[in-house]
């Protein structure tokens, strides 16, 4: 089955095409993105695999108008993959908030997209975006089926102590303010890789899978299931990350409005995106620049760096209290994936769980690797994870299942 996955935001729009063989079997035929669109002049880079990479700049009005610029270049004589449009037998979509309507993939309806236009007021920089995506597919294939995969999907399985928050039960009722947590394609992803590859049962098995990149986020994985994630209402909560500062004192941000005259959209940009790495250490918003930096001898970039590994070792420590006891630690995403270093600074602090680190294993970078030593009680791995892939999965499954 032939599937494209797209993941829209409001000025871009990323994708691949995967021919699914079934769900271990495929090949990745294509991959792109297109980026300012609604701007003056957008931009395409399509590669397919094999091939060259494509890049192509044009008005890209809208979402519409980007899709059709991704089906031609998917259609393009000498960089293109298909024959025809045809091709495609299935559409999936990285949708970042379902709420709690939405506990599990879903077959895209007029009521589904009705239900996610509702889900909109939590996440109203992604979901009119992925919303625009889907009605875009519709108007270039009108009938394609669609399917919607949610990153707050995974995370409906946490128990109420701990996605509540003690605040008057009557916001929860009336506004739906709440723990969601997010990556959950990704968690739920590395969490079943992480844990065939480790040579355990999902489904009776305690890990802790650790999304470390721009945006990170760790899951305590209790038989499959998740029962806690650092993220919260929105993406903010948790651990440092590139720009958001995790978490603070509630009251730090009612006295930061007073003392510096913000209004409340203005104080939400510092938190969301002037401060994590970026804020505190002066330097950048990237890790690796951070990395620089720290071995140029800059104390700031320094401190940056052992305070996001001093927040994932605790949060391991909680997780693993948590669920009375761990298997298996699993590192993925973009820091977790490369940084060699982060992951041992975590791990020499871990010797309490049990943990033996294999130093010679962990200098590898994006492969799935064992990096705890034979006799470790605890299991620690580095997992590449493949969201599009999951995406692919859920979508071709949905789609066969309604055939």
């Amino acid at each position: 089955m032939i599937i494209l996955v797209l993941n829209c935001g409001s000025s871009s729009l990323k994708y691949q095409l995967l021919d699914m063989k079934n769900e271990e079997v495929y090949d990745l035929l294509a991959k792109g993105l297109v980026e300012r669109i609604g701007m003056e002049t957008g931009c395409l880079k399509h590669q397919a695999t094999g091939k060259e990479t494509f890049i192509k700049e044009m008005p890209i009005e809208d979402h519409t108008v980007g899709i059709r610029a991704v089906m031609d270049a998917l259609l393009d004589k000498e960089y293109g993959v298909l024959n025809t449009l045809e091709d495609i037998e299935a559409v999936g979509h990285r949708v970042v908030h379902g709420a709690e309507e939405f506990v599990c993939s879903q077959l895209i309806t007029d009521k589904v997209i009705a239900q996610l236009e509702k889900c909109s007021v939590f996440a109203p920089l992604h979901n009119p975006a992925n919303i625009l995506g889907i009605k875009a597919v519709s108007a270039v294939l009108p009938s394609v089926p669609q399917v919607g995969v949610f990153d707050t999907a995974f995370h409906q399985s946490m128990p109420s102590y701990a996605y509540m928050y003690a605040l008057p039960y009557e916001y929860y009722e009336k506004y739906g303010i709440r723990r969601y947590g997010f990556h959950g394609t990704s968690h739920r992803y590395v969490s079943a890789k992480g844990a065939k590859f480790a040579g355990l049962d999902l489904e009776c098995s305690k890990i802790i899978t650790c999304h470390l990149g721009n945006g990170s986020s760790i899951a305590a994985v209790l038989n499959g299931k998740s029962i806690d994630t650092t993220m919260g209402f929105t993406p903010l909560e948790g651990l440092i990350m590139g720009t958001r500062c995790g978490n603070i004192d509630p009251e730090i941000v009612t006295y930061i409005q007073e003392k510096e005259g913000l209004s409340p959209s203005e104080v939400s940009k510092v938190l969301n995106k002037k401060s994590g790495f970026l804020g505190l250490s002066g330097v950048s918003s990237d890790a690796r620049d951070l990395n620089d930096a720290a071995n140029e001898g800059n104390p700031r970039a320094k401190l940056t760096l052992k305070k996001l590994t001093y927040e994932i070792t605790k949060y391991i420590g909680a997780y693993a209290a948590a669920m009375n006891g761990v298997d298996l630690i699993v590192f993925t995403g973009g820091i977790g994936e490369n940084n060699s270093r982060l992951r041992r600074r975590v791990c020499e602090n871990l010797t309490y769980l049990g943990v033996k680190f294999d130093y010679d294993a962990n200098v590898v970078r994006g492969e799935d690797t064992i990096i705890s030593l034979p006799d470790s009680n605890v299991k620690v791995a580095l997992i590449t994870t493949n969201e599009e892939l999951m995406i692919a999965r859920d979508t071709m499954n949905i789609v066969q299942d309604e055939e």
